[in-house]
């Protein structure tokens, strides 16, 4: 069976600029590591707070694009 379509996929990391090379290393490339507002992101819902452990938004991007952000608290 192969993939068709892949709607969602999420990515936790603790360190940003490692997991960066490392996908960089696979050959995608940077665009831009400010705020996502220029370039026509949106919050979609609420920001939301799990327990003491994260903090979790989703931001809509270009062409309907949807990514999970979450922030593990200390």
């Amino acid at each position: 069976m192969t993939i068709q379509r892949m709607d969602n996929v999420g990515i936790v990391i603790d360190d940003l600029g490692a997991a960066t090379a490392f996908f960089v290393e696979l050959g995608m490339e940077l665009e831009g590591s400010r705020r996502p507002a220029g370039h026509g992101a949106e919050l979609v819902g609420e920001l939301a707070q799990y327990e003491d452990s994260y903090r979790l938004c989703y931001v809509r991007g270009p062409e309907g694009i949807i990514v999970a952000l979450a922030e593990q608290l200390s």
